[in-house]
């Protein structure tokens, strides 16, 4: 899926984390037996605009994969693919992946090439800061770098983009059992390279609505995620909201910049296909 865009209210998000976190359960840790693999599919849909600092919304069907696997040594899950490090106690290392839609007729862009539709993917250094007794509220450092392409047939690499954040989760959230919980919030930062795909104005391309302009390296804004997921019996089903800001970025003055605030959100449901008939131990 794209990941999309994120959450603004910071002091109510702070707000919201500490009332969880005095509220949640506290009971032995257990373990269950589950499958060592589960596979599924199903639809979403998601809102979001055509990339950040843009001013129009839209809203995409997309297929969601569900996909589980709880090897000993190699994961998979909502967070990516991951493999543990020291004794599966402090760092994890994950896969990070996410995409963009093209972007085509927006009016700011009038007249200059299109964006491609773009990949982006690399590792994720993962920093366990602390959990309760019972495993069920998590606090992370999470560290993705991605390298950015464009989806063509001769793939550019368009640089490199960085989005260090604070992660919690909490499982079996009170008054809500089943449900998940999950939300973060962090500064953006990307390469020169990067930032001059989405804001840069060519001179042979500027207008009087729309002066020349080169972006540069640094920070790119900030962003706030929630999102709410459970797994049923025979489906799953998950929903986020974001809000991005780019107050501050180093290509906020870019003309191409007509918002510097948004909300995305998305919405999605999977049916399980199959699974293992082998199973492996996990905490509950």
């Amino acid at each position: 899926m794209v990941s999309g865009s994120t959450l603004r209210r910071r002091i109510a998000l702070a707000g919201t984390v500490t009332l969880i976190a005095a509220t949640a359960l506290s009971c032995p840790i257990r373990a269950e037996e589950k499958p060592l693999w589960e596979l599924g599919l199903g639809v979403g849909a998601l809102a979001f605009r055509d990339y950040r600092g843009a001013d129009t919304t839209h809203v995409y069907p997309v297929a969601v994969p569900y996909f589980i696997y709880r090897g000993k040594v190699l994961q998979a899950d909502k967070d990516g693919l991951k493999g543990k490090l020291f004794n599966q106690v402090r760092l994890e290392f994950n896969i990070s992946v996410t995409a963009t839609t093209p972007v085509r007729d927006n009016a700011a862009r009038q007249g200059m090439p299109d964006l491609r539709p773009t990949i982006e993917l690399g590792p994720s250094l993962n920093v366990h800061v602390w959990r309760s007794a019972d495993e069920r509220v998590k606090f992370d450092v999470r560290m993705p770098v991605r390298a950015a392409f464009t989806i063509e047939g001769s793939p550019r690499a368009i640089g490199y983009f960085f989005s260090p954040n604070v992660n919690m989760d909490v499982k079996d959230i009170p008054g809500l059992p089943g449900w998940n919980l999950g939300m973060l919030t962090g500064p953006l930062f990307a390469t020169s390279r990067y930032n001059e795909y989405y804001y840069t104005v060519a001179p042979q391309y500027a207008t009087a609505d729309r002066p020349a302009y080169r972006a540069s390296a640094g920070y790119a804004g900030s962003q706030v995620l929630a999102s709410l997921t459970k797994r049923f019996p025979s489906y799953w089903t998950g929903a986020y909201v974001r809000y991005d800001t780019l107050a501050g970025a180093t290509f906020e003055s870019s003309p191409l910049v007509k918002s510097r605030g948004y909300w995305s959100a998305g919405i999605g449901i999977a049916w399980l296909i199959s699974n293992s008939s082998r199973v492996v131990e996990v905490p509950d």
